[in-house]
């Protein structure tokens, strides 16, 4: 553990964020199973309340199948600027507090309280007053982890959701951990899961069992930081400062798509709404990748690195259509597509916009 006071770190999670600020705003809707996403054959729920979260509907769930678990649910479009400023609220809450704030998404982030602008010597007492200024402030509750790491912090968030929270004392640390199922342990996916399984690690005790060049081993880097959360240790810092390495949109047609000119008249609105947004957040990217989803559900992507940041979205547009056209004539319909921009420049030099993009010759898929 690194040396020093005892960290105190709070893990700040809001409940059924999406779908609790649309019962807010629409008080027919509280106490209703809503989903907040697109009731379609291929729309996808982006998150579910809590009365339908009963029913087993849950975020990234197909709309077709959440509604055959709840015929009663209430579908509602996305607005996303009204959660966005929702979320710059709660985050102004936050700032009262500490400026050690590292958002994870529009609705959760760890605070460090270590030291903290009111000087209160309880994170505990933080949490609570944290969660009745949202409370007050926006009508929304939220659940907080308290602990001594960001780990432990995560999980403990979830343990009295929702309107709650719930303290892993360093004392507690350990055994907690030794208790815990891998399958909940934050940082560790279904796959790596179901692999561990495998081996016989299904606790945190049978994580803690093996050697650090056992988990190297069959880990890979990864098996460092399984090492030491088996262990109930976490030395990474709130990151204030945290960098946004990517920004993206994608979307799933109701019709699949089979020419040129129909992709690439619906990636137009995808350029033009991810290079807005680096815009607005003044992000200089210098690569594009491309997302396709075929009809069978089989997933390709393709990027590639100008270089120059691409500071115009006609740019964006030359080189995600490079990237496009060897995938054609397609053999099979398209049911999603996708952009991302990442590899953000610092400084984007005046004359960035005259150098030549060296677009990329792509190989067509196999068949």
């Amino acid at each position: 553990m690194t040396d020093g006071p005892q960290r105190k770190i709070i893990h700040i999670d809001m409940d059924a964020f999406y779908a609790s600020v649309e019962q807010r705003d629409a008080p027919a809707l509280r106490g209703r199973p809503v989903a907040v996403g697109r009731d379609r054959m291929r729309g996808v729920v982006a998150a579910a309340s809590y009365e339908a979260r009963a029913f087993g509907v849950h975020s990234a769930m197909p709309s077709v199948t959440a509604r055959h678990k709840c015929p009663e649910l209430v579908f509602v479009e996305p607005r996303f600027d009204v959660y966005r400023a929702v979320s710059a609220e709660i985050r102004a809450i936050f700032a009262r507090y500490t400026p050690l704030i590292e958002p994870l998404s529009l609705d959760e982030a760890y605070l460090d309280v270590t030291e903290n602008l009111p000087g209160l010597p309880s994170a505990t007492a933080i949490a609570e007053d944290i969660r009745a200024a949202i409370r007050a402030e926006t009508g929304l509750t939220a659940s907080a982890g308290i602990s001594y790491n960001k780990f432990l912090a995560k999980i403990a968030s979830d343990y009295r959701k929702p309107n709650g929270q719930f303290v892993i004392t360093p004392r507690m640390g350990p055994a907690f951990v030794a208790a815990l199922p891998v399958r909940k342990f934050h940082g560790i996916g279904p796959a790596t899961a179901e692999k561990m399984q495998g081996i016989g690690i299904e606790t945190g005790a049978d994580l803690a069992a093996r050697s650090l060049e056992d988990l190297t081993r069959r880990f890979g880097k990864a098996g460092r930081f399984y090492y030491w959360i088996a262990r109930g240790v976490d030395d990474r810092p709130v990151r204030p400062d945290r960098e946004r390495k990517s920004l993206g949109t994608e979307t799933t047609f109701q019709t699949d798509l089979f020419t040129r000119e129909q992709a690439e008249a619906a990636l137009a609105p995808l350029i033009a709404k991810v290079c807005g947004h680096c815009r607005r957040l003044e992000l200089h990217p210098r690569t594009a990748t491309l997302k396709v989803k075929y009809a069978d559900f089989h997933q390709i992507t393709r990027a590639h690195t100008a270089p120059a940041p691409l500071t115009e979205s006609a740019e964006v547009e030359r080189l995600v259509g490079a990237l496009l056209a060897p995938l054609f004539p397609a053999r099979k319909g398209i049911r999603l597509l996708g952009v991302t921009l990442s590899s953000f420049d610092e400084d984007a030099p005046a004359a960035a916009a005259q150098l030549p993009l060296d677009l990329p010759q792509m190989p067509a898929p196999p068949a």
